[in-house]
């Protein structure tokens, strides 16, 4: 990891679902003063007292410094670091109510699943303000302030939008990685939230339409063969608009997703919480890229608009 002076020490985390309760309870562990911002009270509670309970490949208790419902709660007393953990489908909300946030010295992370969800942020808050991260890991609620980690996969990695942001990239990698949740600095940013979305395109809607696991999909030949044209299908459309997935990306992405262990994605979870999935950001890019580049996208066509009818109208 490069030098950098960069040294943040107040963090927010809006979104205090699996993924945001994890890097807010690493962070919680580090010392770092976090704040845990959602909607839902209910969410917020544990993170104070008991903290927040990880189990699984990591396992520990963190309480956050203090919680807030309202994202406006932010602006009076600005954090260093905002960190993004909601559905990608809030992203133009959040980046609306974050407008004032963006000046020097602050930033605002996606760590999010999904392509182009730090371009949605960079509209609103300046392509300066904003960071990408990609996470390797999965993870189940299993309860408020509760989240199993099924598997953890380091190192995650995060990239500034702007080269003059590299500095934070650096000094955000290094405190996260000081935490436990290893994190490397990357120039190569876009091409690995293809490789990761491309291996989300197909294991995600398949369980969201099936209600099977992951393991389930793998071990079902008629799943799998499914699956199968799905990571091929979405291979040629990140190839066509030349993201570099790196050579023997198939047999990779075979390999992780068998490796995923008896894990339900987050887009079941969504389906089976009666919630808006994040297909749009997931298939319905590979949809609109294949477009771009004059790929036909049949399989990810589908898939999306199977998971489009299973959510609330």
């Amino acid at each position: 990891m490069g030098e950098t002076s960069y040294c943040p020490k107040k963090f927010a985390v809006i979104g205090a679902g699996p993924v945001g309760g994890i890097v807010a309870a690493f962070l919680a562990k580090g010392g770092y003063d976090v704040t845990l911002c959602d909607i839902v009270p209910e969410l917020l509670a544990p993170a104070l007292e008991p903290g927040i309970l990880l189990e699984g490949v990591d396992s520990f208790q963190a309480r956050v410094t203090r919680t807030t419902t309202r994202v406006d709660d932010l602006l009076e007393d600005p954090p260093d670091v905002v960190f993004i953990a909601v559905k990608a489908t809030a992203l133009p909300l959040i980046a609306s109510a974050l407008e004032g946030f963006a000046g020097e010295g602050r930033y605002v992370v996606s760590w999010q699943n999904g392509i182009d969800t730090e371009l949605e942020l960079a509209q609103v808050l300046g392509p300066q303000a904003v960071l990408r991260g990609v996470v390797n890991f999965g993870c189940v609620p299993l309860s408020p302030g509760h989240i199993r980690l099924a598997f953890h996969h380091r190192p995650h990695y995060l990239q500034e939008l702007d080269p003059q942001a590299k500095e934070a990239a650096l000094g955000i990698s290094r405190v996260l990685t000081d935490c436990g949740l290893d994190t490397q600095h990357t120039d190569q940013i876009a091409d690995m939230v293809w490789r990761k979305s491309v291996m989300n395109a197909c294991m995600n809607p398949m369980c969201a339409v099936t209600g099977m696991t992951m393991v389930e999909i793998i071990n079902d030949p008629i799943t799998f063969n499914l699956v199968d044209a799905l990571i091929k299908e979405g291979i040629a459309v990140a190839r066509a608009n030349e993201f570099s997935l790196g050579s023997g990306y198939y047999p990779y992405a075979i390999n992780y997703i068998k490796n995923a262990g008896n894990h339900k994605p987050s887009m079941l979870q969504d389906v089976e919480a009666k919630r808006r999935t994040e297909v749009d950001y997931i298939n319905g890019k590979i949809v609109e890229y294949g477009k771009q580049a004059g790929i036909p996208t049949p399989y990810n066509s589908m898939i999306r608009g199977l998971v489009k009818a299973l959510e609330p109208k």
